[in-house]
């Protein structure tokens, strides 16, 4: 998988493990999250990665309170008498960053992903509606401010200038008509992804409700 990966992402490397938990089930701060085979776990990794010093990163998946909660690690060795006898897990300070799209895709799975529940067939269109009209005001700001100072009524930002000039450059200069179409299939795509994910939603809450009253 690793290799396969590397193929289309040469420059990132192994830079620790993963594991899921259940946080804030016992006590205030949870379970063990450093569970017996953690150690033997992370060694391996240690092996793996470049720098020889893995991150372990435990990850809450019951989506409690609509958020994803994550907690990450790493080990010291314990030494006794000049030998290392086990690791010690620290935990590190973590800050999660997403991009636009991961944060909606995010969102989306932490507020209608559990099983049970069937969200309604035009739910989709809500996280690319919200987009496109965040799109939109951005659009109008950026038109605004250029037309502000093509009249004279506010003073010339160079930076912002620039800054206004790179987004451009950035969106490819293609016809309005090639541009239609190309939405279009992108957007009839990503239609038929959420019909065809919906259709595997709603099997499974049937699959699970069949096993349950059948004692499977």
């Amino acid at each position: 998988m690793l290799a396969l990966h590397l193929k289309a992402n040469r420059k990132e490397q192994v830079v620790g493990w993963y594991a899921s938990a259940a946080l804030g089930e016992q006590g205030e701060d949870g379970p063990d999250l450093i569970a017996d085979t953690s150690s033997l776990i992370h060694e391996f990794y240690a092996g793996e990665s470049d720098e020889g010093d893995p991150i372990h990163l435990v990850v809450d998946t019951r989506l409690n309170e609509d958020a994803v909660s994550a907690r990450a690690y790493r080990s010291m060795p314990v030494m006794v008498q000049g030998e290392p006898l086990a690791n010690l897990f620290h935990e590190l300070r973590l800050t999660m960053e997403t991009t636009e799209p991961e944060a909606i895709c995010l969102d989306k799975m932490a507020s209608g992903g559990k099983m049970g529940t069937i969200p309604p067939s035009d739910s989709s269109e809500e996280p690319l509606l919200a987009s496109m009209e965040k799109l939109y005001t951005f659009l109008e700001t950026a038109t605004n401010y250029v037309d502000s100072v093509v009249d004279g009524t506010i003073t010339p930002d160079a930076e912002l200038g620039r800054q206004v000039a790179n987004a451009l450059a950035t969106v490819p200069r293609i016809r309005p008509e090639v541009f239609d179409k190309l939405f279009n299939d992108s957007l009839q795509d990503l239609l038929m992804v959420t019909y065809l994910s919906n259709i595997t939603r709603t099997q499974l809450t049937v699959a699970e409700k069949l096993n349950a009253s059948l004692g499977v």
